[in-house]
């Protein structure tokens, strides 16, 4: 018997896989591969909503937890998949200045927010009013990790790839039997599945499609992260992962001419340089109304976990979410109201 199966291997998945493996507990994995907002994401770790000028919830915290994770999990698989880099935010005006200069006065924010303008040419973008640097911000090559990861789950005989059939699920007192195997717990960790998991599928996860581009521009000197109506991020090569677009209805990962006519619309009011598309992607990222996480356990079925609900920022929330909810099934240590299922789930579900 394992001590956790774990169905998902992306970002909330590994993280937690690793959270697990890190404590001395046994791990298998099952992922189908159907879910690919996590590969495709932008990656980047930022602790500021800058349309907003408004702390990241939690922020400082994250940072925290996640540079050690990260630093940690390098050493183990042997890849550099974490790159540090500025995130410039370009502004439009002097008032956008000020708000900028007033947000960095708060102390929640003080910490990264540079409170010196930046007026470095960058070849290929016109910024006559500047940048403002945030600080402690780079990207995750989230592709890269998640294959490298599940690369050692197979090469540890820890993963197979196969959908997961909830009728073959059988919750005993104590332990959970799945086929061939039985655990002490089950981890949900589905993305934006979870709306076939009838153990969860009651949880307000809505979903929100995003479409990114890789594009290729010669012209365009850039070595850090912009972010305006859209992020710009160096890839090497004259290449640029570019993004992202909010689509709440279309709930597919299928790009559409919309989102690659929005994305271009966007692209040309912040280059002046020629850009030519190389790629064009697309997923749903698995988000919450009130923009928090669900994690905890099931009302009715101590064994059942869940990981999910990370949005936009699963690069930073992942390994954050995957300890609280370990530290909660192993030591009853109470999650966050903010984030605990149990403020949309009643008893009386399966």
């Amino acid at each position: 018997m394992i001590d956790y199966l774990i169905v998902g291997a992306g970002l909330a998945g590994i993280s937690f896989s690793e959270v697990a493996l890190k404590n001395n507990k046994t791990i298998f994995v099952l992922d189908n591969d159907s879910q690919n907002s996590s590969k495709i994401a932008g990656g980047l770790y930022n602790p500021v909503i800058l349309k907003r000028f408004s702390e990241v919830w939690q922020a400082q915290a994250q940072l925290v937890l996640m540079n050690e994770f990260y630093d940690s999990l390098k050493q183990k698989i042997k890849v550099d998949f974490d790159f540090k880099k500025p995130i410039l935010r370009k502004f439009f005006s002097i008032e956008e200045q000020n708000n900028w200069f007033a947000a960095s006065d708060k102390a929640a924010l003080s910490p990264f927010l540079s409170t010196d303008l930046i007026y470095k040419k960058y070849e290929g973008i016109d910024a006559p009013f500047g940048y403002g640097e945030v600080l402690q911000t780079g990207y995750v090559d989230t592709a890269l990790l998640l294959k490298t990861y599940k690369d050692f789950l197979i090469n540890n005989n820890l993963f197979r790839e196969e959908s997961f059939d909830y009728d073959e699920l059988r919750l005993q007192k104590d332990t959970i039997i799945y086929k061939d195997i039985e655990a002490k717990h089950i981890l949900f960790a589905e993305g934006f599945g979870v709306h076939s998991n009838p153990y969860f599928n009651t949880l307000p996860l809505d979903g929100t499609k995003g479409e990114l581009f890789i594009i290729k521009a010669p012209d365009l000197d850039l070595d850090v992260i912009v972010n305006t109506s859209v992020f710009i991020l160096p890839i090497g090569n004259d290449l640029y992962k570019v993004g992202a677009t909010y689509n709440w209805k279309d709930k597919t990962d299928l790009p559409t001419e919309e989102g690659k006519a929005e994305l271009v619309a966007r692209i040309k009011e912040i280059l002046s340089c020629d850009f030519e598309i190389i790629s064009h992607f697309a997923g749903v990222r698995p988000t919450v109304k009130d923009r928090r996480p669900l994690i905890g356990t099931h009302p009715k079925h101590p064994s059942v976990h869940i990981l999910n609900g990370l949005g936009t920022r699963g690069v930073m929330l992942g390994p954050a979410m995957a300890k609280v909810l370990y530290d909660s099934i192993e030591h009853q240590i109470p999650l966050d109201k903010d984030i605990n299922i149990d403020r949309f789930l009643s008893k009386g579900k399966k």
